[in-house]
């Protein structure tokens, strides 16, 4: 066995780990239930001006209507399956694509909150590599 599967077993086997896992599902998810509550109550999710860039983009965002709402049910919905155990990798599967895309949008504005979304991203791929072994399964590696 090579070194980066001996790690890997030993990690799934390591309580600390493990709670760790458990803590980043439920602050992923935790992350997403505010923003996701706002867009589905139909109201702005900051107070950014318009004349700041990521302001802006949230403005247009927010002006979509429909969209904007079914940005916040998915949000939500992702933050159920992050907490089940048994749904936890589909969560982390479907957090991947928002979460990159907010982070590569905090940078592309020089937003301060970048460090944030940088963690929440480091984060979910941390779960995605705890699952590894049923991933793999899934996509044949």
């Amino acid at each position: 066995m090579n070194r980066p599967a001996q790690f890997y077993n030993a990690a799934k086997a390591n309580n600390w780990f493990r709670w760790f896992t458990v803590f980043c599902r439920i602050a992923l998810a935790v992350g997403f239930v505010p923003s996701g509550i706002v867009k589905i109550m139909g109201e702005r999710f900051t107070g950014l001006p318009a004349s700041h860039p990521l302001g802006h983009y949230f403005d247009a965002l927010f002006q979509t209507g429909y969209y904007y709402t079914f940005i916040g049910v998915a949000q939500l919905l992702i933050a159920l399956l992050l907490i089940i155990p048994r749904t936890a990798l589909l969560g982390a599967i479907l957090y991947l694509p928002v979460i990159l895309n907010i982070c590569v949008l905090a940078y592309a504005t020089r937003f301060e909150g970048t460090r944030i979304t940088t963690l929440m991203l480091l984060a979910n791929l941390y779960l995605l590599w705890w699952d590894y072994d049923r991933l793999k399964i899934h996509l044949a590696i």
